[in-house]
């Protein structure tokens, strides 16, 4: 009974100790590492590499995005606004543009400046756009355009985590708490 008691603690321990246990939303095991080929801010391409180093989030969205986007990355942006400096410099957030028509690198760039330094805008054709998309799982369409030429574009809330070596950790999505997207910024950012 005692030995029986003894090996249960030990596996509760070793259960314990293995692995990260985020708050949110795990997809460590259901999605691949970052990998794209895109276009900065700066209308350079770009691929995983030129943000290697760094905790990495994801978002698929775009500028003319008259709610879920903004609520979304000034979320975002309040989670990293609460971690300590050395934590915020080692966080950065891809915004990925669904787009490119209207999503220029200029337009990118005034808009990811709004939330804060750690915000990058990417773009590309609809091409490299899609391939990104359809690697990481995220739907997004088109509506009809109006007389102006305006349109909506749909498309799915999540923010995709990823550690300094481009591995998946986990997503944030609308429901989740504040505190547990703070806490599990600061895993990533410090390396957990």
């Amino acid at each position: 009974m005692i030995k029986r008691l003894c090996l249960f603690i030990g596996l509760l321990l070793l259960v314990g100790c293995s692995d990260e246990s985020w708050r949110t939303n795990d997809v460590s095991d259901m999605l691949p590492e970052l990998d794209f080929d895109l276009v900065n801010e700066d209308s350079e391409a770009v691929d995983e590499t030129a943000y290697a180093d760094k905790a990495t989030l994801v978002y698929f969205g775009f500028t003319n995005c008259p709610d879920v986007c903004p609520i979304m990355l000034a979320t975002v942006a309040s989670a990293i606004r609460q971690l300590e400096e050395g934590d915020r410099d080692n966080l950065q957030v891809l915004f990925i543009s669904v787009d490119p028509e209207r999503d220029t690198p200029s337009v990118l760039q005034t808009y990811t400046d709004a939330f804060g330094p750690e915000f990058i805008g990417l773009t590309g054709d609809r091409a490299d756009i899609d391939a990104v998309a359809n690697r990481y799982r995220i739907a997004y369409e088109y509506g009809e355009k109006d007389e102006h030429g305006n349109y909506e574009v749909t498309h799915s809330s999540a923010v995709f985590a990823f550690d300094r070596h481009g591995k998946a950790k986990f997503m944030i999505r609308d429901s989740d708490s504040m505190t547990s997207i703070v806490a599990d910024l600061k895993n990533l950012a410090s390396g957990s």
